[in-house]
């Protein structure tokens, strides 16, 4: 077996581009610059052997976690010590010692002449400097979530083998809700996703709605603890839906769903209760106050979306993946979505784009595990395709709606 270098590329793992004056089309590989390698975008694609930090500090090598996450296709798999870009941060960078602690920055490495315009676009947005943040992907322990008995608890451990995902059942997602519309012909169609947050409320998103205001409760249905949506579920729980309520200042103006959110109220049953937990329903925890989540903290969004951009049908079973969380100012910068992200949005996606939420996820979680709890961070809300290179999925930011949830549920 042998290997060819892809055109414009050279050296024993083809890390290494030809001088020329002009970049080659394509991803953001290694350019040759004035006789060193430089990085392109934000750097997610080089694969150079800089091993230096802005510091001069010598970078340390990865260890083993992130070697199995990020690098295992890497030079060596991983088992380097050179700056890589694997938690979407804003250019490649390391671990280094400084003052008897592991911390992370930025690599000495030059940007290549095509990237400059993105550098000047990213730079206007936030002051260059050094992030102290420690090298794990765990939350700073700030006030603790907001959280009942049960809440972001899963009562089977998740499938890991939505887009490029995997068919999980319902008790590794307990709290993921199937809404659903009665159209005039009586026939009943999957419309949304949707978070249980508490016994009689599921939050999901305003853009599910086209009605807005003039939306109907009566032909919407919610159903829990449901794998297959053409399948009856021994473990599924229905309701009709008694009231709806879209965030006042939703807008889709700039066709950027800014304020993407809504609450369902389920009716109760005969008993005045709603929902029951159960191994297949379960709530979803709220974020606490200030609690803040580091970039490329590894989350996980469920749903029954498409498998594949283009398709005309939604999976038919509950399917799940896992991506992270991205830099406000990557996801905002010009060769991703530029001004249309606000700062009541997050990014999240995977560095080598395989996963995403899709069309018909619309609605659906994106938890992250904290503190052995999964905390709904998101609310899927829109993207550009479905994993598509620097097209991220973009989901409303929970933690900024925490006191207009209250105000409408008590949770």
């Amino acid at each position: 077996m042998f290997c060819l270098c892809p055109n414009g590329f050279e050296g024993t793992f083809c890390q290494t581009g030809v001088k020329a004056t002009t970049a080659p089309q394509g991803p953001s590989f290694v350019h040759q610059a004035s006789g060193a390698d430089c990085y392109e975008g934000v750097g997610i694609y080089y694969r150079g052997f800089r091993s230096q930090s802005e510091s001069g500090r010598r970078c340390e090598p990865w260890d083993a976690d992130t070697r199995l996450r990020y690098l295992s296709l890497d030079v060596y798999g991983g088992r380097h010590n050179y700056c890589r870009n694997v938690r979407f941060k804003r250019r490649p960078w390391c671990h280094v010692w400084k003052e008897q602690h592991m911390v992370w920055e930025y690599c000495d490495i030059p940007r290549c002449a095509s990237s400059q315009s993105l550098v000047l676009a990213m730079t206007t947005r936030a002051p260059q400097t050094t992030p102290t943040l420690p090298p794990t992907t765990q939350p700073p322990r700030t006030t603790p979530l907001a959280v009942t008995n049960t809440c972001g608890r899963r009562s089977r451990r998740k499938q890991m083998r939505i887009v490029g995902g995997s068919v999980a059942p319902v008790e590794s997602h307990p709290w993921v809700a199937a809404i659903l519309w009665r159209g005039r012909s009586k026939d009943v169609v999957f419309r949304c996703g949707g978070s249980l947050i508490s016994s009689c409320w599921v939050m999901t998103a305003a853009h599910c709605f086209p009605d807005g205001s003039r939306v109907n409760e009566r032909r919407f249905m919610v159903s829990l603890g449901k794998s297959a949506l053409n399948q009856s579920d021994a473990l599924e729980q229905k309701f009709r839906v008694d009231k709806i309520i879209l965030h006042p200042d939703f807008n889709n103006e700039l066709g950027n769903y800014d304020n993407d959110i809504a609450l369902l109220k389920l009716k109760s049953k005969k008993d005045g209760r709603c929902a029951r937990d159960s191994v297949g329903v379960r709530r979803v925890c709220l974020p606490g106050e200030g609690h803040n989540l580091p970039v490329g903290f590894p989350c996980e969004i469920a749903g029954y979306g498409k498998e594949k951009h283009g398709l005309w049908y939604h999976s038919q079973f509950l399917r799940q993946a896992r991506v992270n969380l991205l830099a406000a100012d990557v996801c905002g910068a010009d060769d991703y979505y530029g001004d249309k992200i606000t700062s009541n949005m997050l990014c999240a996606g995977r560095d080598d784009w395989t996963q995403d939420a899709c069309e018909g996820d619309s609605g659906g979680p994106l938890v992250c595990q904290v503190d052995g709890r999964f905390v709904a961070v998101g609310v899927v809300s829109w993207g550009e395709g479905c994993a598509r290179e620097r097209r991220p999925g973009v989901y409303a930011k929970v933690h900024n709606y925490r006191q207009w949830i209250r105000q409408h549920t008590g949770v």
